[in-house]
Order: C-alpha cells, then sequence, then structure tokens
C-alpha cells in the first residue's frame, strides 16, 4: 500500500482501552489497522472469511480481529482478538485511530491555483486546487473541478469539468472525463438498531498510466486498502467502482457497469454495458463478461460469461432455446 499522505493516524494506543477483555502481558500498542498481507508487528489486522485464510497464515500483524472458527488459521506471532462481529469491531478500532475519515466534509482550504506553482499545466475557470497537490506538465484541468490536498495527477493527463478528485494518486496521461467523482468515501456501515454506524475509509484510489475514465463515473477510495484501476483500462461513461476494488490492466468496462466492494478483476478483462460483479469476487484474466449479466460468483481465465446469474456463454444461449 505505501505511506499513505491522506490519512494520518492518531497516537498509538493500546488495544485494551477498546477491548478491556484482553489481556495484553507485553502491552503492544496499536498503531495502525491494515490487511493481513501488509501489516507489521505493531498493527492490527482483521480476518472475517474463510476465503483469506492462505493469507492469514503468513500476516506479521500484532493482533488480529477474528472469530472463534477463524482463530487456527493465524500464526503463532499474532494474537487472536475474539470478538462476534469483525467488521464492527474493526470499526470502533478504526473511528479511534481516524475519527474525521467517516465522514467527507467539504474542504474550506482549497483556493485558485497559482500558475507559478503549476507551470506548464493548463486550467480552466473557477479551478480550486488544495494544498500539497502534484500536476505533472502538459496536463489540463478542466473548468469548475475541484482537486483536494496531497492529490498527485500525472503528466499529459486531460481532467474534465466539473470533476471532483481526492485521495488519490493518478498516473500520466490520463484522462478523466467530465462530471466525474474520485476518492470519496464508499457506501461502508454497521447496521445497528435506529442507527447506521458510519466506516471510515482510509485508503486511495490508484489509477495507473494511459488510463480513461467516462464521464459520470465514480471510484470510491479504499476503506482499509486502495482501490485501484490498472494501465490502459477504459471504463466507459456512469461505471461505479466501490471500495477496495481491483481492475487490472488493459480492461474495456462498458458504460453503467457496477462493481461492488473488493471485487478483484484481472487483465485484459471486457464487461459489456449495465453488468454487475458482486462483492469478494475474482474475475480472471482475459475473461468476457455479457451486458446486463449478474456475477454472483467467480470467473475463471479465459471464460465467456453471460446473464443473471451469470453462466458460461453456451449454457446461457441453449435455455434460450428451452
Amino acid at each position: 500500500m505505501g505511506k499513505n499522505i491522506f490519512f494520518e493516524p492518531k497516537e498509538p494506543f493500546l488495544l485494551s482501552e477498546i477491548f478491556s477483555e484482553l489481556k495484553q502481558k507485553n502491552k503492544i500498542k496499536i498503531s495502525d489497522v491494515k490487511i493481513l498481507q501488509e501489516a507489521s508487528g505493531t498493527d492490527l489486522t482483521f480476518l472475517d472469511s474463510i476465503d483469506y485464510a492462505d493469507i492469514a497464515k503468513s500476516t506479521k500483524a500484532a493482533y488480529c480481529l477474528t472469530t472463534e472458527k477463524l482463530k487456527n488459521f493465524l500464526p503463532r506471532t499474532c494474537t487472536p482478538v475474539l470478538v462476534e462481529n469483525v467488521l464492527f469491531a474493526l470499526c470502533k478500532v478504526t473511528k479511534k485511530l481516524y475519527p474525521s475519515a467517516d465522514v467527507d466534509t467539504p474542504d474550506k482550504t482549497i483556493k485558485a491555483p497559482k500558475k507559478s506553482s503549476f507551470l506548464k499545466v493548463k486550467f480552466g475557470n473557477n479551478v480550486l486546487i488544495g494544498k500539497k497537490c502534484k500536476i505533472g506538465r502538459n496536463s489540463f484541468i478542466g473548468s469548475n473541478t475541484i482537486i483536494e490536498n496531497n492529490v498527485s495527477i500525472g503528466k499529459n493527463c486531460i481532467i474534465g469539468s466539473q470533476v471532483v478528485i481526492r485521495n488519490s494518486i493518478i498516473g500520466n496521461s490520463v484522462i478523466v472525463q467530465d462530471g466525474c467523482k474520485i476518492g470519496l468515501k464508499g457506501f461502508g456501515f454497521i447496521p445497528l438498531k435506529g442507527k447506521n454506524l458510519r466506516f471510515p475509509h482510509i485508503g486511495r484510489v490508484l489509477i495507473g498510466d494511459n488510463a480513461e475514465i467516462g464521464a459520470n463515473c465514480t471510484i470510491d477510495r479504499g476503506s482499509i486498502n486502495d482501490t485501484i484501476i490498472g494501465k490502459n483500462t477504459f471504463l466507459d461513461n456512469q461505471v461505479h467502482v466501490a471500495h477496495n476494488t481491483k481492475i487490472g490492466n488493459n480492461c474495456m468496462i462498458a458504460g453503467q457497469v457496477g462493481f461492488a466492494g473488493s471485487s478483484n478483476i484481472g487483465d485484459s478483462v471486457s464487461i459489456g454495458g449495465q453488468a454487475g460483479v458482486s462483492g469478494h469476487l475474482k474475475v480472471g484474466n482475459n475473461a468476457k463478461i455479457g451486458g446486463g449479466s449478474g456475477v454472483v460468483k467467480d470467473v475463471r481465465d479465459g471464460a465467456v460469461v453471460m446473464g443473471y446469474p451469470a453462466v458460461p456463454l453456451r449454457d446461457f444461449l441453449r435455455n434460450l432455446k428451452k
């Protein structure tokens, strides 16, 4: 994941401050929350599904929020913190470390860009730029666009009008068409009786070189890790990419496709218009998904699927003849 310049955690704290039942013999303080494969010796991680059991076996985290059924998948160096609801417990810890990451409040510090700070960058009318932003030479920023603090945009990029970008790192020669919203908080909450508990989103959006994002697309930043759009991947208009989704290189995504959270899309994948991919699924390299399909299970490399639920194309055509 690398250093997150958009969200800085508060001071480290003892995990027993939240989970009083935990016996901390060595009094290790938690400095951050990270996914299994990126956590280190002072980080807290989480395991809420057997789908991640193989990754859990090699985690370097000090503590892991998990359940009685999943605790045996952790290495001996990682102390399990047993809870009934992993995501609810994770939300409590993340809110303590990042108390302002559960709501996106408008940034009052953004201003019109100083030409002396962005040499060889062209701006339309009414553009607002936050502090410590980086924009590469020969890039163009359209009118009424807002680029918030610490955002990085590479060389030779075209950012359209009425675009909002925050918590994002964008490569070279990327095109973002009018009306896109990139790096905003995703749709994450814990349903409680009478009230929904908002889940903080502390991840980023990473967009690779030569990608194109069509008009009015929405790309949510990650919750704990990052949302990633690969190199030379093209998104048509009105595509929604939920938090933690990873889309590989050289993908072609048609209009109004929706990706649920933590879906993992391989390289050179083609998806027809108005298809939907459920969360935490894997779509393999070179797969093709027909328009209007509903993907509710993993799709293997090279597969061609269509329908709802999406099935191999031959099966879909056979069912049409019945």
